[in-house]
C-alpha cells in the first residue's frame, strides 16, 4: 500500500480481473455502485463517484492508530476505478480516495457483498454456528432465507469479516506472524480494505497464480504455518482456505476473504474446518514438489486452540 500524489496519471492503471469462478463475467455489474452511493446525485462531488464515508456517522473504523496512508480528510472523494475480483457472495472495486485538506491519495479495495436477490451464501449454515444472533426474529429469517434473512446473514458476514481482520491485524503489526489487509472502514455492508499491491493498481497475486521455485515455495509454507499458528491460538481456523484467498506480495503471504472465518472452539465443526484448510493447501504445495504430512499440523493446530 503506497500513496501518491494527487492528479498522477490514471489512465495507466491496469484492472484485474482474476476470479476462481470463470462462469462471471469480468465486467461491472449494473447498479453495482447504488448501494454505496450518495441518497441524491446532486449532493455528490465535482470530481469522483461519492463523498468518502470515513467520518460519517455510523461508520466503524480500524484499528487505532490509524496507518498514515488512511486518508481521513474531511470532504474527501472516493473514485471507483474498475474491478478487481468477483465471487459468490461479494465483488471487490479498486478506489481510489482523495483528501482535498491533506493533498494525498490512496487506492483501497472495496468489498461490497451483494443485494439478496444476486447473493449465493454457499454453505453459511455450518460457518454461521456459535454466532447466531440473540433476537428470535432474526434467527427464524436466517433459518428461512427470508429476504430480511439474507441481509441480516450479509451483516454477520461482513461484520465477522472485519471484526477478525482487525484482530489479525494488530496481532500482525505487533507480533508478527500473520499478515492481513488492514480494515480501514465498514459501512452496512461494504468494507473498505488496504489495496495490497502496486501504486499503478496492479493487485498482488493470488498463491494459485504464482509459480514460486523451492525455496521460495519452503519460505511461503513456513509463513502459512506461522499465519494458521497465529489463528489457531486465537481459536480460529479460516474457514475455506485456499490458494485461490491468498495473495502473495513481495515475497509475503496475505490472507484475504475471511467472512467465514470459524470460532473452533464454539463451532461444532470448527476442527473439521481447520483440518480441511491444512489439507486443502497441503495438497497444492505437494503437487509442487514439496509434500507435507497435514495430519500433525492439524493436530498442533488443535492443540493451540485448546481442543486437541
Amino acid at each position: 500500500m503506497r500513496e501518491h500524489d494527487l492528479g498522477g496519471g490514471r489512465s495507466n492503471r491496469r484492472r484485474r480481473f482474476d476470479d476462481d469462478e470463470p462462469r462471471y463475467l469480468k465486467r461491472r455489474r449494473p447498479g453495482a455502485q447504488a448501494q454505496v452511493a450518495v441518497e441524491n446525485p446532486d449532493d455528490g462531488p465535482p470530481t469522483g463517484d461519492r463523498w468518502s464515508t470515513f467520518t460519517d456517522s455510523g461508520t466503524l473504523h480500524g484499528p487505532q492508530p490509524w496507518p498514515e496512508w488512511v486518508v481521513t480528510d474531511d470532504g474527501g472523494i472516493d473514485t471507483e476505478l474498475g474491478l478487481l475480483k468477483t465471487g459468490k457472495e461479494a465483488d471487490v472495486f479498486l478506489i481510489e480516495r482523495s483528501g482535498p485538506t491533506s493533498g494525498r491519495s490512496v487506492l483501497m479495495a472495496a468489498k461490497r457483498y451483494r443485494s439478496s436477490e444476486h447473493r449465493m451464501f454457499h454453505r453459511d449454515a455450518g460457518y454461521l454456528e456459535g454466532r447466531r444472533e440473540r433476537e428470535s426474529r432474526l434467527n427464524r429469517a436466517t433459518g428461512k432465507r427470508t429476504s430480511f434473512g439474507r441481509e441480516v446473514i450479509a451483516g454477520q458476514w461482513a461484520g465477522a469479516e472485519f471484526a477478525a481482520l482487525g484482530r489479525l491485524w494488530q496481532i500482525g503489526a505487533e507480533y508478527g506472524g500473520v499478515r492481513v489487509p488492514y480494515p480501514v472502514q465498514l459501512v452496512g455492508t461494504e468494507l473498505l480494505l488496504e489495496f495490497v499491491g502496486s501504486p499503478d493498481g496492479e493487485a498482488a497475486p493470488r498463491l494459485v497464480q504464482t509459480r514460486p521455485s523451492m525455496a521460495e515455495l519452503r519460505s511461503l509454507w513456513g509463513q502459512l504455518v506461522e499465519a494458521l499458528t497465529v489463528l489457531a491460538r486465537m481459536g480460529l481456523a479460516h474457514g475455506d482456505l485456499s490458494p485461490y484467498n491468498v495473495l502473495v506480495h513481495e515475497g509475503q503471504l496475505v490472507l484475504i476473504d475471511l467472512p467465514q472465518v470459524v470460532d473452533v472452539v464454539i463451532n461444532p465443526q470448527g476442527a473439521q474446518f481447520l483440518a480441511r484448510d491444512v489439507t486443502v493447501m497441503a495438497k497444492w504445495f505437494a503437487a509442487r514438489g514439496l509434500e507435507h504430512d497435514p495430519s500433525p499440523l492439524v493436530d498442533d493446530l488443535l492443540r493451540d486452540a485448546g481442543v486437541g
